[in-house]
């Protein structure tokens, strides 16, 4: 969570006092006041994020109502994000983010590598609701702006140094100086570390360690007075950190091994690959101002990511559900905008090009049941996307103004997927001595094409400068494909026999989705600006629900595990989300001492009202037994700040609470990785010298050590005399396949894949204690 950064009013950046009614903002590709833009919109400086100890882009999420932003299950640096019940869990080839995230305007096509780190940023948007009439991609569900910091006119050197408990180790160093009038270089490296919050104790390896180095390098021409800006910007992360193994949260029912007492320890022999995720891009922004009143922008991109993983599902020595993978991205991007800016009106034209690939590798190794037994998936997925966008508003009156919108995307998705089993040993990609078994369960190619108009309207009301009343209407969109898990060998054949390419192609690939969302808003300074607040209230229909999933399945006569993609059906959200910043003790006897008190409150009510399941080969309704996953009916922060001058440099100190109601992991309730509500508690301490020349502060996160879940895995089904867990369903009793296990007593729960069990959690972050230094020259 985010100590001092205050949601949807942090400060602009590069000051310490700024009015908040003046807090500037990009969400509609122009600068504009945070108060006149009509979206939900939350924004935090980079001063403010700093002032809080910020450590990656997971934090905001605390502070932002109706947002999730968390480290994907078994990985250390894939992101999953959720903004008002929509989002994508799933980091696999074939499936599209439902939140898009943007690093310096660039979409990242995959969530791999999208846990970004938190140094040299300006600031971060949430913009929540569909987009797509102003950004490049079309996102469903909303979008978060990563904006890194321009280069300063003069030269500059900074040296920021962080030790903290579980030998937190970190180190950034930033430069740039200006070459001349126009031209200026600068750049940053990061040496990010930390020891594990608990161990391994198969491997002897640290769990939930972090091994990072990073860098950005920029340059930039002309800006400032000048008409034209060229831009020119690369980064580079290596992650080196461990595995992150999960916590069985069941004894080990073949082996017995008991539950461990430490929820940060785990005992998942594998380890091969090693760890090994290194991402790497360059975009180049160019703005040319042809008038005073028409700005053509271009922003151009290439990024690459490489991530070798190797997930333990059993989080046990045995070979039970271990599942190494390579995940291969790459995407060249290319944006045009032509800006338009007049007394009474304002907007763009757009054009959007992607061309991405996504490559998925792994086994699934179940060892236990068979020997040897792996399933070796290859599933190769090319996106291309052209799209055509145009955002406009005109202001009839210096209080009425209406703003139009429109998108019309072509989505091409092509798929190569290969299914193949193997005996004897894991697949010869990752380095097994397995042996094909007959021919491949699946070997797809396939190709669908979509696209769709959405359109966007908002009506905007000032009674004042100060106050700004909304409605909104917007469409949302997000293509089909094809589940790179699926078994096409399983498909329905309309006749005895194989199926058809079309049938299997029917059997892996699912529709596109589609939400409909309302808001109406309020955004208002009252006091003189001493109270700024923003309230919103939303609605939204969302048709055809993208559902990936797993479940234990029977291929070629032997145990395995299938894709399962659902479009649900329907599903219904509506809520209330208010965001509030009060400056109290403006009279203070101490010139200068500044007391704040901001707050987050959101609220949703999110519902299936569709969800078509086969229970027994039988079309269901089954949505009363259906829950939204990663969406918390209620999210709530409090943040008390309290500045105040100390000689001639300022000490400034906060708290911030945050708390979120139960959570449920996956559609079907599971009451064992399930999330009851809890909250976390944070605090700062900073003293700032003179004119900013350094400063020093103590950060406290979690202090009060609470234990939460945030994500995990199941592959259990429920006896036959019990209902306490449905979230797979195993065609045969599996444990009976398992050699040497004694029959499961009725009531309890067996394993639908493996013979160990697979019910595994992974918790968010302890408590951490860390002192930062930074020094400016």
């Amino acid at each position: 969570m985010i100590a001092f950064a205050p949601p949807a009013f942090a400060q602009e950046a590069g000051t310490t006092d700024a009015d908040d009614n003046e807090i500037i903002v990009t969400a509609r590709r122009r600068d504009e006041r945070l108060i006149d833009v009509p979206v939900a919109i939350t924004a935090y400086s980079g001063e403010a994020l700093e002032k809080a100890g910020a450590i990656d882009i997971t934090e905001i999420g605390q502070t932002t109502p109706n947002t999730t932003l968390e480290v994907s299950r078994g990985s250390n640096s894939t992101l999953s994000a959720f903004i008002r019940g929509v989002g994508q869990q799933d980091p696999v080839s074939g499936f599209e983010q439902g939140v898009g995230i943007y690093l310096d305007d660039v979409y990242l096509n995959r969530p791999q590598a999208a846990v970004l780190d938190i140094y040299d940023v300006e600031r971060i948007e949430i913009l929540r609701g569909p987009q797509g009439t102003l950004y490049g991609r079309n996102t469903i569900g909303g979008a978060v702006k990563y904006v890194t910091k321009p280069l300063p006119q003069d030269f500059s050197f900074k040296i920021k140094g962080t030790l903290g408990t579980y030998d937190q180790a970190d180190l950034v160093v930033t430069a740039s100086a200006p070459i001349g009038d126009l031209l200026r270089v600068g750049g940053s490296v990061a040496r990010l570390s930390r020891g594990g919050f608990g161990d391994n104790l198969t491997t002897g390896l640290e769990n939930y360690n972090k091994d990072i180095w990073a860098g950005r390098g920029t340059v930039e021409l002309g800006g400032y007075d000048a008409p034209v800006l060229i831009r020119i910007t690369g980064d580079y992360s290596k992650d080196k950190s461990n595995p992150r193994g999960g916590h069985r949260l069941i004894a080990g029912l073949k082996s017995g091994a008991p539950v461990l007492d430490d929820v940060y320890d785990t005992r998942g022999g594998l380890n091969d690959p090693k760890q090994d995720i290194e991402a790497y891009g360059l975009a180049m922004n160019v703005t040319a101002e042809l008038s005073d009143t028409v700005t053509l922008r271009s922003i151009s991109a290439w990024r690459k990511d490489n991530s070798a993983t190797p997930i333990d599902f059993d989080a046990l020595p045995a070979v039970d559900v271990d599942v190494p993978g390579y995940y291969f991205n790459e995407q060249l991007s290319q944006e045009f905008q032509l800006l338009y800016e007049g007394d009474k009106l304002k907007g763009l034209l757009g054009f959007y090009y992607l061309d991405a690939s996504a490559d998925t590798l792994f086994d699934v190794r179940i060892f236990n049941n068979v020997a040897g037994l792996t399933a070796f998936t290859e599933a190769d997925v090319d996106t291309t996307t052209f799209a055509v966008f145009g955002d406009f508003t005109y202001d009839f009156t210096d209080q009425f103004s209406l703003s139009v919108g429109g998108r019309y995307t072509w989505d091409k998705r092509e798929a190569h997927i290969l299914r193949q089993n193997y005996l004897g040993g894991g697949s010869p990609v990752f380095g097994g001595a397995g042996v094909a078994l007959g021919a491949p369960a699946t070997n797809f190619n396939g190709s669908r094409s979509y696209n769709k108009f959405t359109p966007r309207v908002s009506l905007s009301y000032k009674p004042t400068p100060d106050h700004n009343f909304y409605a909104s209407y917007s469409q949302g969109f997000k293509g089909g494909g094809f589940d790179p898990r699926g078994v096409g060998s399983n498909a329905p054949a309309a006749i005895p026999g194989q199926p058809t390419s079309d049938e299997v192609a029917d059997f892996l690939g699912f529709r596109p989705e589609k939400v409909e969302s309302y808001e109406l808003g309020y955004k208002g300074s009252l006091l003189d600006g001493a109270l700024n607040v923003a309230l919103a209230g939303f609605y939204a229909d969302y048709t055809d629900v993208q559902i990936p999933g797993s479940v234990a399945c029977v291929s070629q006569g032997l145990p395995t595990f299938c894709g399962v993609v659902s479009n649900a059906g329907k599903a219904k959200f509506k809520g209330l989300e208010f965001e509030g910043r009060a400056r109290l003790g403006q009279d203070m006897a101490t010139p200068g001492d500044r007391l704040t008190f901001s707050t987050a409150l959101g609220f949703i009510d999110a519902d299936y009202k569709e969800y078509i399941a086969n229970i027994a080969s039988v079309p269901t309704d089954v949505a009363d037994f259906r829950e939204v996953q990663n969406t918390p009916k209620w999210t709530a922060s409090g943040t008390l700040a309290y500045s105040a001058p100390v000689g001639d440099g300022d000490i400034s100190f906060a708290t911030t609470v945050s708390y979120r109601s139960k959570t449920y992991q996956f559609e079907i309730p599971n009451p064992y990785i399930d999330q009851k509500g809890f909250a976390l508690w944070d605090a700062s301490l900073v003293y700032t010298a003179p004119d900013d020349r350094w400063s020093i502060g103590v950060f406290g996160k979690n202090l009060l050590d609470k234990q939460y879940k945030t994500s995990g895995y199941t592959f259990m089904v429920a006896n036959a005399t019990t209902g306490a867990l449905t979230q797979t369903v195993a065609p045969t009793p599996i444990a009976a396949s398992c050699p040497g296990m004694a029959p499961l007593p009725a009531g309890s729960l067996i394993p639908a894949l493996g013979c160990e069990g697979v019910l595994t959690a992974f918790y968010g972050n302890p408590r951490q204690v860390f002192v930062t230094g930074t020094v400016k020259f």
